[in-house]
């Protein structure tokens, strides 16, 4: 039997990806919530098949009572979060005060540095504001589309997910039923492997993101930072998103600091977060998280460029997970061997078991 030139190799590989970005773009409001809701059934999964099991729950009631958590555990943040904000935003005329201080003191700084005089920088600044005043309707109008947007996105994803833990049976024997019989034990593996390693990542990743919150709030509160709650909170939710999550809120930790401290305070916010971020970086991501997605770097970071491009920030924080589930697949079909090992770790410098030999992997239901 002939073997496919290396040419027609390539163009349907160029024609598949392609084809695989343009199906993304123009699904994104079917494929986005879905994907969310597939790593949400997936973490809630052992939930509910211990109600199935051990509480004789219907399979329907079971995932109906997971879904309750999952609403209860996103609505309690967010309380946590808009509570934070709405004490921020009940200070935002002293904030908006002291910011315009600051303004004033780094103009007169400019001015002494640079010899740039107070009416050129009042000229661009004056200038800078009518072009985003000329926009402030449009701006408006798109954040009402914006926020009701979300609120339709996040229906969808609990919906998905009651349906998916609802019908995962079916859909398991869906998948199986898509190849022959002599390639069962594979699919069952791929499945397998899918839900441990999304599972472990998922609650790797929330607890960093606790520990992170957790450090910056108490290395914040101990250098007398204002707001320090909130902006611990953001930082440890941004953090989701991988290197880009933390020089957001770099950002806003700085710019919050310099309108309500001193230019001391803004020295030592950027040395906390630095330093919080080489700890989480060097130890709390390697020990908490492990090594369950092994990606190396520079697929990590593509993931992410790509994500971006396609889905925005929501393509960012799906990137890494369905990277990895794809190079679980790509590791057990035989024709796509060496794409996983092109996303995997360098096996020469990280000989480490993929899975502990003291840890069993989940059973399927």
């Amino acid at each position: 039997m002939k073997s496919t030139p290396f040419y027609t190799k390539l163009a349907h590989i160029s024609i598949s990806i392609l084809a695989i970005g343009y199906i993304a773009v123009i699904g994104k409001s079917i494929l986005a919530p879905l994907i969310i809701a597939l790593l949400f059934a997936l973490l809630l999964m052992p939930f509910a098949s211990f109600l199935e099991r051990k509480l004789r729950f219907p399979r329907a009631m079971a995932a109906f009572m997971v879904l309750l958590v999952l609403i209860s555990g996103v609505a309690g943040l967010m309380v946590l979060l808009g509570s934070q904000l709405s004490d921020f935003a009940r200070e935002l005329p002293a904030f908006e005060k002291q910011l315009m201080l600051s303004l004033d003191e780094l103009q007169h700084w400019i001015s002494r540095s640079f010899n740039i005089n107070n009416r050129q920088q009042a000229a661009y600044i004056n200038q800078t504001a009518e072009t985003a005043l000329g926009h402030g309707t449009e701006l408006i109008g798109t954040t009402l589309v914006s926020l009701s947007s979300s609120l339709l996105f996040m229906v969808f994803i609990f919906l998905y997910t009651f349906f998916l833990l609802l019908h995962r049976g079916l859909l398991l024997r869906f998948i199986v039923a898509l190849f022959h019989d002599s390639h069962s034990p594979i699919v069952y593996e791929v499945v397998e492997r899918v839900q441990y390693i999304i599972r472990k990542y998922i609650v790797g990743l929330l607890l960093q993101m606790a520990i992170v919150a957790t450090l910056t709030c108490t290395a914040f509160v101990l250098l007398g930072i204002k707001y320090a709650f909130l902006l611990g909170l953001l930082t440890g939710i941004l953090n989701v998103v991988p290197y880009v999550g933390i020089f957001i809120s770099l950002v806003l930790s700085v710019v919050v600091t310099f309108a309500t401290g001193d230019t001391a305070h803004v020295l030592f916010v950027l040395a906390a977060i630095v330093v919080i971020h080489l700890v989480d970086g060097n130890y709390i991501m390697p020990k908490i998280v492990g090594s369950k997605v092994k990606l190396n770097t520079l697929t990590a970071v593509l993931a992410l460029v790509v994500g971006e491009m396609l889905w925005g920030i929501t393509g960012m924080v799906l990137a890494i997970p369905v990277i990895a589930i794809a190079k679980v697949i790509f590791d057990r079909v035989e024709g796509l061997k060496p794409w996983g090992m092109v996303l995997g770790e360098d096996e020469v410098a990280n000989a480490q078991p993929e899975v502990p030999a003291d840890e069993e992997l989940p059973p399927l239901d």
